[in-house]
């Protein structure tokens, strides 16, 4: 630049891109030597899967955004299952010919319901309070007249009387209904002879004996000191245990 274009007061082109000689001006960001977009360009990353916010209420669109687009793009999955009924009607029957038939046929599976509905954007409702609701506060008056211990009085009164009444219809129907041989004959269960233990088919017909005395004086004796010294002892049969004197 020659020194007669040189005016006092503009800055020259060499001296806009000097970052050492910058100010920062009010308002605006700091220069660094490279352009910027312009005003309306709007900075950071678009959120993936919502329309809705703080960020999308301040930028206006015409268009959708390409997150919507992209899912709405999206192919479905492969329909494996029609791919397999396909493969057996054309006479597929090994694991290869299905693998071969797959990799030269493709078939997508038909969007229900339910998979339309998954990729809608889910709006929470603008009355929509967020939080724990209060819980209300014990009144002070109950406390003071003692109104719980009132309504528990009377809780348990009503449940004693409750079973007072119930025993006292047991009691009237148990006056009232009395037994009789119709009743009793139709209640009554004849009782049935358990089964014989077994026997050896030889010992069926020889009576039981038993004999644990050496001689019958043997026996006489035992006997006679039995019936002398019953008479001391406790039981039916004079076996128990001696009885203490009795004055």
């Amino acid at each position: 630049m020659s020194k007669e274009h040189v005016t006092l007061g503009v800055q020259r082109e060499s001296l806009l891109n000097n970052p050492l000689l910058q100010k920062s001006e009010l308002g605006r960001p700091l220069r660094r030597c490279f352009t910027l977009p312009h005003d309306g360009f709007t900075y950071g990353k678009a959120n993936e899967g919502k329309d809705s916010g703080a960020a999308d209420a301040l930028v206006w669109r015409s268009a959708p955004p390409a997150q919507l687009l992209y899912l709405k793009a999206k192919k479905a999955p492969r329909d494996f299952i029609g791919l397999n009924k396909a493969a057996v009607q054309a006479g597929l029957t090994t694991a290869q010919e299905h693998f071969q038939y797959r990799a030269t046929h493709d078939m997508r599976r038909k969007d229900s319901g339910n998979e339309k509905t998954s990729l809608k954007v889910k709006r929470i409702p603008p009355t929509m309070v967020f939080g724990i609701p209060t819980k209300p506060s014990t009144p002070v008056y109950n406390l003071l007249g003692h109104k719980y211990q009132d309504v528990w009085l009377e809780e348990r009164r009503k449940a004693e009387e409750a079973t007072r009444a119930r025993q006292e219809q047991k009691r009237h129907v148990d006056k009232t209904i009395y037994e009789t041989r119709t009743s009793r004959l139709r209640k009554f269960q004849p009782p049935v002879d358990s089964a014989p233990l077994w026997h050896m088919p030889k010992f069926e017909k020889v009576p039981a004996y038993l004999s644990t005395f050496r001689s019958d004086k043997a026996k006489d004796a035992a006997f006679k000191h039995h019936a002398t010294d019953s008479t001391s002892r406790q039981g039916a049969f004079g076996h128990g245990i001696y009885e203490p004197a009795k004055s």
